[in-house]
């Protein structure tokens, strides 16, 4: 009954996924990769949520909660001032641009080299990292929900294997031959399923520990636990306090506003009024975010008593001891559905930046528009396959969120350095970029190599800490060649005029409030 339930559930999903997308013109650059420019507010926010809330975070950020307890909410309170930012500063200069890809502007403020390095550089932490990430954390999610090593007779290690690749191959089918626009309706469908599943976790789960009652629950867990419900991490916890004040925001500056795979959704908006809008209504959703990814990990604590093996098992065991039988089935569809969109959505993502920053820029610049779409999906199949085979590999990590947010640092700080720096000056040369670039990278990778040979040499330093410290370094590298080395004429950014980018005029209010918001959560839990 389970396995019936989530088969018909994810196959509702693909029809209405296909009868929207039927009339896009997915033959087309814009039509593939931006959804016809057609996106409007609701659908942009239902896709940012659910590419976002997958099981890296689900899993993983449950997971950091079940050892540390709520100061690890910061990773979702603090998204939604990212996003604020993005919306009012940011987003006017992308649709300004008639952007497709973000590295996209890097070719007209800086050179096509700078473009190509960053487009190179996505990639390579797409499939290296985030891919792997996404795939083993849903596998972690099915295998335990479904108790897949007992249903088809496997080792855990062999399950895993399984679920990667039937994950990687129905993500694949979506991502690649679907386009961004089928990827952002199964978004919006499965976003109303998995909002409503993940309240209804730690509602179950509460209910249990109060042997029916929600607030006796809510009282026996923070009576008992009184050490997990701290806002304000300390030293010893994965997010100390003060790296607020540092790194996380650069972290959450680069995921919410730079990276191709968040920020493609609001670049496929229908004008800048719909784009802000739905990085808004995303935001103010966000807050709630710790409900469904910090909370069920307090209470996995509580009712195992901390004795699991891993965090990471959390959130996969609290599902299956909590959740009627008759829910479990579609619970694991609408998470299946969040892997998905967070595994298609990276994919389709690399598809662009592949198709039109490398293939129609190096390799055939006279294709049509077809052949750029067709080349870009052979790209999308041969990367999908080098993912699979490297998620299974990340077996016996400690914590997946950690890993996954530290490892991130190789690819974010330079790119966003970059940007940052474009953006608010005129003069900087296009070789300080390229320099910025490689030094972000190079001593990054030192600084990861150097603690994994020699831990007390940044005894006392946080992963997020050295990502401050790399992005100032950086960005000073970039401003004295700037100075030493100006380029002749000053940068001006253009108006391409694809989409209206009135913005929209309740954008400032809307966002302050939200502000406001997130600052009043912060300060009730501290």
């Amino acid at each position: 009954m389970q396995f019936l339930t989530f088969i018909g559930f994810t196959l509702f999903v693909a029809i209405i996924s296909y009868l929207k997308t039927r009339s896009t013109k997915e033959s087309t650059e814009e039509g593939y990769f931006l959804g016809g420019r057609s996106l409007t507010a609701g659908v942009i926010a239902g896709s940012l949520l659910l590419t976002n809330l997958s099981t890296e975070q689900i899993v993983g950020l449950n997971g950091s909660s079940y050892q540390s307890g709520l100061s690890v909410m910061v990773w979702e309170t603090l998204a939604a001032i990212a996003m604020v930012l993005t919306a009012v500063f940011l987003l006017p200069r992308y649709l300004k641009g008639g952007l497709t890809t973000v590295p996209g502007f890097l070719a007209k403020r800086f050179d096509v080299t700078t473009k190509t390095l960053t487009s190179v550089l996505f990639l390579s932490g797409y499939v290296v990292v985030l891919l792997p990430v996404i795939l083993y954390s849903g596998s972690i999610a099915i295998s335990g929900m479904f108790n897949v090593p007992e249903l088809f007779g496997v080792t855990y290690t062999q399950s895993i294997w399984i679920c990667v690749w039937g994950i990687g191959i129905i993500g694949s089918i979506y991502a690649v031959f679907g386009g961004l626009k089928a990827v952002a309706i199964s978004d919006s469908i499965n976003a109303i399923g998995l909002l409503l599943g993940g309240i209804l976790i730690p509602i179950f789960g509460l209910i249990m520990i109060g042997d029916g009652n929600i607030l006796e629950g809510l009282s026996t867990l923070t009576a008992e636990n009184p050490e997990k419900f701290k806002s304000m991490g300390g030293p010893t916890d994965p997010v100390p306090f003060y790296t607020i004040f540092t790194g996380m925001m650069l972290v959450q500056l680069f995921y919410w506003g730079t990276n191709q795979q968040i920020i493609q959704r609001a670049l496929g908006a229908k004008d800048l009024k719909e784009g802000q809008k739905g990085l808004l209504l995303a935001s103010f959703i966000k807050i709630l975010g710790p409900i469904i990814v910090v909370l069920p990990g307090i209470i996995a604590y509580h009712i195992f008593q901390g004795n699991l093996e891993s965090g990471d098992n959390a959130y996969p065991m609290l599902v299956k001891k909590v959740l009627p039988t008759a829910w479990v089935g579609f619970f694991a569809a609408v998470l299946f559905g969040a892997i998905l969109s967070s595994f298609n959505s990276v994919l389709n993502s690399s598809v662009t930046l592949f198709g039109i920053d490398i293939y129609k820029q190096h390799i055939n610049k006279e294709a049509d528009e077809k052949t750029v779409v067709k080349y870009g999906k052979l790209f999308g199949i041969i990367l999908a396959i080098a993912a699979m085979f490297i998620a299974p590999l990340l077996l016996g990590q400690d914590s997946l969120f950690d890993y996954l947010q530290k490892v991130n640092g190789i690819y974010s700080i330079p790119i966003l350095t970059i940007i940052v720096v474009g953006y608010l000056t005129k003069y900087v040369p296009a070789i300080a970029a390229k320099i910025g670039l490689i030094s972000g990278v190079i001593l990054y990778i030192s600084y990861i190599l150097i603690e994994a040979l020699y831990p007390k040499v940044f005894e006392g330093l946080h992963f997020l800490d050295i990502m401050a410290i790399l992005f100032l370094l950086n960005v000073a590298i970039m401003l004295v060649i700037g100075k030493l080395k100006p380029r002749e004429e000053v940068f001006v950014q253009e108006y391409t005029k694809q989409v209206d980018i009135a913005p929209w005029k309740y954008v400032k209010q809307a966002g302050l409030g939200i502000c406001i918001l997130v600052v009043f959560v912060y300060a009730y839990f501290a």
